[in-house]
């Protein structure tokens, strides 16, 4: 119980933190980082430790799940070669790399060892990139790639863990045995994504109408995908994230409007406390990581962590100039379907900064070995995991900003984008209008078209215009229930352009989620606002 009070009294620490963060601009995931180093210097704090199963049960699919339920399956499927570059040979590459350097440079450190440091060090973290890159105008094609990325390459990252810690738990490792069964780790697992993904789309479509049971159902499913995947002994990263694209895409045939709102209120909410208590964990773990760290001087340790840190960050600048040029050179319509910018490159590169997923996968290294034994150099590889985090979080991320300023990058408009989203909507409203409500009284036709031609109005930056909220002398209950029923109507004509757009992939999910939320409130305000006698 003492120690329950502890975390909350921690985690509410770290909440007056992000108030901070957000009232001086100051990205979230840094705020966590340096909270988690903050924490482990205050004295008298207890030893707090999961079970490392538990960790990854706990923390991965619901924050996964959150992850591929943000993302736009359009975006990731237009850019799926980088995507997979990315997020499955950078990944690879990556845990190679740093497993050599850290073999070579940390002493005693095994193969097996220093390759699961690289496995675990390998995926970035996609909410730090897009949290430091927020309001700076970067084209939505870089930003669909590291999100896409992110979410491919925990996968990668976590299958690539799992082999290195069966190596060191069993002591073999067999190529050929391991690639055929990560070929089938990868499509047994997608599988079983889509499975429990279309599942749970015929129980919200057909069954669920409360929006409390529904919300309740969205934080049991990436749960289930991720248990059902694992009882095969297949990705259930894989089968997170395939759930969640798949249900996302789907989402607006599923959901009503109040269990759309009210999910996204409590997904939000649920998200930031189980960032804010990984490294919570973490910082009341740190100091005795560090003294149980029997070889090496803090000094030391230190320096390994900034060796490890500069490989990490130089073998993705390594990696991303061939990817992305060579298929450029090998594919005449690659040359001319895409535009590239050099610059790009640059800022894709800066952008690879480590963070969550990370910090979860160390933390759910196994306290010990099948034969009773404490896991070997356990304390060496969250204290180095964390040197990554810290080091890319305040190096790359507190620069990127400055290096976009510097790069005289072209800034992307995303107000021109929402400009025509909604000059669609407008459009389709009116016509629906025009062609479905001509019998309408004249009062209150006109009362409806006003209410359009001040969206559109809106939209041209003129103010509204005088006497619109004036109140008519027609009964109450007849008229003001009529009125609010056509708006309700047009709203779904609005939410049918939303739609639309959204399968074809016509605008930006961030620009789509926005309008969609912004019309679910509308609506939940004129279901509020009829009378009823």
């Amino acid at each position: 119980m003492e120690n329950l009070e502890i975390i909350v009294l921690l985690l509410f620490g770290v909440t007056i933190l992000a108030l901070l963060s957000y009232r001086y601009n100051f990205p979230f995931p840094i705020v966590l980082v340096l909270a988690g180093l903050t924490i482990s210097f205050i004295p008298g704090l207890p030893l707090v430790t999961l079970k490392p199963e538990i960790v990854f049960l706990i923390f991965l699919p619901p924050l996964l799940y959150g992850a591929a339920w943000n993302t736009s399956w359009h975006d990731f499927k237009a850019n799926i070669r980088s995507i997979s570059l990315a997020a499955i040979g950078l990944v690879f590459f990556t845990t190679g790399l740093v497993g050599v350097v850290a073999h070579y440079v940390i002493p005693d450190l095994s193969w097996a060892h220093a390759f699961l440091l690289g496995a675990i060090v390998s995926p970035p973290d996609a909410l730090a990139a897009t949290s430091v890159t927020k309001g700076l105008g970067l084209n939505p094609r870089i930003i669909a790639i590291l999100e896409g990325e992110s979410l491919v390459n925990d996968a990668s990252g976590l299958i690539a863990y799992k082999y290195a810690l069966a190596a060191i738990i069993s002591g073999t490792f067999g190529v050929v045995d391991a690639g055929i069964q990560f070929v089938w780790v990868i499509v047994a697992g997608i599988g079983i994504g889509l499975l429990i993904g279309y599942i749970m789309f015929q129980v919200h479509h057909r069954f669920v109408c409360d929006s409390i049971i529904e919300t309740t159902l969205t934080f049991l499913t990436p749960f289930a995908s991720y248990l059902i995947a694992e009882h095969f002994h297949v990705s259930g990263v894989l089968a997170v994230v395939t759930t969640g694209l798949y249900l996302s895409f789907q989402s607006g045939e599923i959901f009503s409007t109040q269990s759309r709102i009210q999910t996204y209120a409590v997904w939000d909410v649920v998200v930031f406390i189980l960032n804010g208590l990984i490294f919570i964990l973490l910082g009341l773990q740190l100091k005795y990581v560090i003294s149980g760290i029997e070889d090496g001087s803090l000094i030391q340790l230190i320096i390994y962590g900034l060796i490890v840190s500069l490989v990490v960050v130089i073998v993705r600048f390594i990696w991303v100039v061939p990817a992305a040029t060579l298929p450029r050179i090998l594919s005449k319509r690659i040359r001319t379907t895409e535009t590239f910018d050099r610059r790009n490159l640059v800022i894709f590169g800066w952008a690879g900064m480590r963070g969550v997923v990370s910090m979860a996968a160390a933390l759910s290294i196994p306290l010990l070995t099948d034969s009773g034994e404490a896991f070997p150099n356990r304390n060496l590889i969250i204290f180095l995991t964390f040197s990554v985090i810290i080091f890319t979080l305040l190096v790359q991320g507190l620069t990127l900003p400055w290096v976009i300023r510097r790069l005289k990058m072209p800034k992307h408009s995303i107000v021109e984008e929402e400009y025509q989203v909604r000059m669609k909507m407008i459009a389709a409203s009116i016509t629906h209008i025009e062609e479905n409500l001509s019998l309408t009284e004249d009062d209150l036709l006109t009362k409806i078209k006003n209410k359009y031609e001040i969206k559109y109005n809106r939209l041209q930056h003129t103010e509204l215009p005088e006497g619109f909220l004036e109140k008519h002398g027609n009964p109450v209950e007849e008229i003001f229930n009529r009125f609010t029923g056509i708006e309700l109507e047009l709203l779904t004509i609005e939410r049918d352009v939303i739609k639309m757009l959204h399968r074809q992939g016509g605008a930006s999910e961030e620009v789509l989620r926005k309008i969609e939320h912004e019309l679910d409130l509308e609506e939940s305000r004129l279901q509020m606002d009829l009378y009823k006698s």
